[in-house]
């Protein structure tokens, strides 16, 4: 007869290789379900506070290690990892440079118009597949797009914005309602800033304003 301690034993080892099982595929399931989200997700959110007067960029640089971005980082900067890259972003006048990195971008002046006292930069990424279309939407302030790889296209009642990886960046005004479609044949990845009230959220549904397909034949 088998000693009950050892017998004790193999069931706590069965139900704990039971128990492991259940996390890692939970934990699959959740990584699967994570990839799976379409549209933009968020990286950093960052209080600025009252924002100078003078015209403000989007300033995009890329660093070796996280190390050396934090110890480049001013005012207004913020230093995130996506896209297999270590980036630096701030918001400052044209002229300012970061110490070290590599410049990827400036995109600007942004559209600001009158700012309020407690101000917030909302970055987000996004890697959607072709065919993807994000709901009619608005922000309480101005958006920068700056597109790594694919395609997007944004109409608002203006018309129609075309983003390809490597191209020039999309600026779209605030309270503008608007429509974005990924187009092309590959993934679209691109990085977002939007600039808002500390008060609202950095999206708003948009009502009043229906696209007219221009994004269809893009």
């Amino acid at each position: 007869m088998k000693n009950p301690m050892t017998r004790l034993g193999h069931v706590c080892f069965s139900v704990n290789v039971v128990a492991c099982l259940a996390v890692a595929l939970a934990s699959g399931d959740m990584a699967l379900a994570q990839a799976k989200r379409p549209g933009a997700q968020p990286l950093a959110v960052i209080e600025l506070g009252k924002l100078p007067q003078a015209p403000l960029y989007w300033h995009l640089d890329t660093y070796l290690t996280r190390a050396a971005a934090e110890a480049a980082k001013g005012a207004r900067g913020t230093v995130v990892e996506v896209f297999d890259r270590v980036w630096l972003f701030t918001l400052a006048e044209a002229e300012w440079r970061p110490a070290g990195g590599d410049r990827v971008a400036l995109i600007g002046p942004l559209p600001l118009g009158a700012s309020g006292p407690n101000m917030t930069a909302s970055y987000l990424q996004a890697a959607t597949s072709p065919g993807f279309q994000t709901d009619v939407h608005q922000h309480a302030g101005p958006e920068a797009l700056y597109t790594l790889s694919g395609e997007v296209c944004v109409e608002t009642p203006q018309g129609k914005q075309v983003g390809r990886g490597g191209g020039e960046p999309l600026l779209i005004g605030g309270s503008q309602p608007m429509q974005l479609t990924s187009i092309g044949t590959e993934t679209r990845r691109s990085i977002v800033l939007v600039v808002h009230d500390a008060t609202q959220s950095w999206k708003i549904p948009a009502s009043g304003w229906t696209p007219k397909g221009l994004c269809a034949g893009s």
